[in-house]
């Protein structure tokens, strides 16, 4: 017992320390964007939000064991998260339809460079478009792969798979607006104040669907 709990200890603190380094390296990369960028940024936290996206999202796949199951659960699993993958690219507008004869029957590929993790490569073509904003694939993978896991664990989770589908608040914002509507009469306050935070608030929204995913089997284990 003694020699699991130095074990543990060891792996923990290396992955403090390997978290560290990615954070220290995040930094120097931003600080480096930011001497470039100058007044071109506006608010500080919206340069830091991908780099928590990220770090999150591959803390949680790292530290996640996948059970041992059958091919055929392994099948299923990967078809409801794969499922839950593109309705999330779709929600966010990463995936999509593109208005007939947008690109003439050619393929249209534009890129968009912003501050890390904001990036944008879009690829259009065939009436389709795939866009890729590092941070939002990054982290939508991560819930993804947490719904796999979840589902070959035969324990489900439908509050935490919610979250996860309106982690992107501005992209289900029609839906806000209507509720707003009716509640507050389309007050164009309460509108403008849910656009002004749609950023922090996916990112709440994120971390709340990472975590129930990602400690959900703990959870389960107090309730048993």
């Amino acid at each position: 017992m003694a020699v699991q709990t130095r074990l543990a200890t060891a792996g923990e603190r290396r992955d403090v320390q390997a978290l560290a380094v990615v954070v220290a390296v995040e930094l120097v990369v931003l600080g480096a964007y930011l001497l470039v960028a100058g007044d071109q940024v506006l608010r500080l936290r919206y340069a830091l939000y991908p780099f928590v996206w990220i770090n999150a999202g591959a803390w949680a796949v790292l530290h996640t064991t996948v059970p041992s199951s059958s091919r055929r659960h392994r099948a299923i699993a990967a078809a409801v998260a794969g499922a839950y993958l593109l309705v999330l690219l779709y929600l966010a507008g990463l995936v999509g339809t593109v208005p007939a004869g947008y690109t003439d029957g050619l393929v249209d590929l534009t890129a968009a460079l912003a501050s890390p993790g904001w990036e944008r490569i879009t690829l259009a073509g065939a009436g389709l478009h795939v866009t890729l904003v590092p941070f939002r694939v990054v982290g939508y993978l991560a819930l993804s792969y947490l719904v796999y896991v979840t589902v070959l664990d035969a324990a489900g989770a439908v509050l935490s798979g919610a979250l996860g589908l309106f982690s992107c608040v501005s992209c289900v914002f029609p839906v806000f607006v209507s509720l707003s509507s009716g509640v507050f009469g389309g007050s164009s306050a309460v509108v403008g104040t849910i656009m002004s935070y749609s950023t922090d608030l996916s990112t709440v929204v994120f971390l709340v669907a990472l975590g129930l995913l990602y400690y959900r089997p703990t959870i389960g284990s107090w309730e048993r």
